[in-house]
């Protein structure tokens, strides 16, 4: 049974079975360290914060959701670069110079914050596995269709963390059978951005407790 907004939603008991997301996320005890921000860059960065949630210890960001406008596939200098590079290279911990895919965090901003839903497919509710159909259908041009369970069996495994690139899917078993539950796609510096049960789409870093203790794996779409 899942609270949300002071609404309850039953989930059916076989429904983890089928490999749909994770419902449920304990509290950590560990407490991860912030990364510090320049003060020179707030000052191009249009409505971010980031915080901690307390329970979870995931970053999030709000945004004024402004839509992301045309930019440069190369950036030759600071002065070059858009808000919007500036805001994916805080959460990412990256040089504003190496966040370029307009078309990929353009569909983040379109999509950041929208509410989980298991089954869902919209920007009223969406599921972890259908959101990342849907982000390989618009930014990718790459039909993909199934559960985490079905996206895994997909895919060409990695056998190490460090061999993950921008659009490699990440896996994470997180029910009690110890199946694949979740799964989200990888961005840059062990970030990835998923639909999580908690706070929605987001992104996350794969280094919090959390996720280094259901980590299951990765692969590649061919």
């Amino acid at each position: 049974m899942n609270r949300r907004k002071g609404k309850l939603y039953l989930i059916p008991a076989g429904a983890l079975l089928l490999g749909s997301c994770a419902i449920l996320k304990p509290k950590e005890s560990a407490k991860q360290k912030e990364t510090p921000v320049k003060q020179q860059q707030m000052e191009f960065i249009d409505g971010i914060a980031v915080k901690r949630d307390a329970k979870g210890g995931e970053n999030q960001h709000k945004s004024r959701n402004t839509r992301i406008g045309n930019a440069p596939t190369t950036v030759n200098s600071i002065e070059e670069a858009r808000p919007w590079q500036f805001k994916y290279a805080q959460l990412l911990d990256l040089p504003v110079e190496n966040v370029v895919n307009e078309k990929l965090y353009n569909f983040i901003e379109e999509w950041w914050g929208t509410p989980y839903r298991m089954g869902g497919n919209t920007k009223n509710g969406i599921d972890c596995s259908n959101f990342v159909n849907t982000l390989f259908s618009a930014v990718y041009q790459i039909s993909l269709a199934g559960n985490s369970i079905q996206l895994y069996n997909q895919v060409a495994r990695l056998g190490k963390r460090a061999e993950l690139k921008p659009g490699d899917l990440v896996f994470f078993a997180i029910n009690r059978k110890k199946r694949i539950s979740h799964v989200g796609i990888y961005l840059e510096n062990e970030r990835f951005v998923h639909a999580s049960s908690s706070n929605g789409v987001m992104i996350s870093d794969l280094r919090e407790p959390y996720w280094v203790r259901y980590y299951a794996g990765a692969g590649r779409i061919n």
